[in-house]
């Protein structure tokens, strides 16, 4: 069973290491490519004021988070939530960078003690579009998230919305069959369809134009040096 959570937080500022807090964390649960809804949502008293420029981005006020449960009373349930899964996280050091040390307070190691591993959704975003914006909220807009109700930044809308950027991210024609109907009747879809006889076909094959091509050949390019020169297709072409 593949388990991925995708996790939000928000803070009190920017610098764990200066003593910010996390005031709220938002967890949506992904089992097998399928959201589950079984969503995990704490706000949290940080026992430090917000700054202010913090607050103008989440909004959540000291006086809204002053009767909120501290960390330590939530520790459990939230570890017990995650344990195990792969955590899909936009900007993952940032978050892993103030859960640990949140963790670290109330003795309970760090986050690679409890969990698989993490994907960090703005590296792949860079790698697939490379020399563009890649703010969650870009990323919406480029695969066409309705994201017009984030008017604050909110820890559990804003993971519900990396769901759903990821998934689109990350679809192929497996994960369409799939999602199409329940997992008997996509099995006998994919079945169905590869008793087709291709054969039967004849298929239609149209060149690039000159810029088509230039352009393409950019677009490697740039993948290529936004990978390091790491790209599959150099080693295939050393092959061939």
């Amino acid at each position: 069973m593949s388990r991925q959570i995708f996790l939000d937080t928000e803070t009190t500022g920017l610098s764990p290491e200066s003593g910010d807090r996390i005031i709220e964390i938002g967890c949506v649960e992904m089992v097998n490519r399928r959201l589950t809804g079984r969503h995990l949502h704490f706000y949290l008293n940080p026992q430090r004021p917000n700054h202010e420029d913090a607050v103008r981005i989440h909004g959540l006020t000291d006086e809204f988070l002053a009767d909120k449960p501290l960390f330590a009373a939530v520790v459990d349930e939230f570890l017990d939530y995650v344990a195990g899964s792969e955590l899909i996280i936009h900007n993952a050091s940032f978050d892993i960078g103030f859960l640990n040390a949140e963790l670290r307070r109330v003795n309970k190691g760090v986050m690679a003690d409890h969990i698989e591993g993490v994907l960090d959704t703005l590296v792949m975003a860079r790698e697939m579009f490379p020399g563009k914006s890649n703010s969650l909220d870009a990323l919406c807009k480029r695969l066409e998230v309705d994201n017009t109700h984030r008017t604050l930044h909110g820890a559990l809308m804003d993971a519900e919305l990396l769901a759903t950027v990821y998934i689109n991210m990350t679809r192929g024609q497996d994960a369409l069959l799939i999602d199409a109907g329940g997992e008997e009747e996509g099995s006998q879809a994919a079945l169905d369809a590869a008793a087709v006889d291709l054969s039967q076909f004849v298929l239609r094959v149209i060149e690039p134009s000159a810029a088509e091509a230039e352009a393409f050949d950019k677009s490697l390019a740039d993948i290529d040096k936004a990978s390091g020169g790491k790209t599959i297709w150099k080693t295939l072409e050393a092959v061939l």
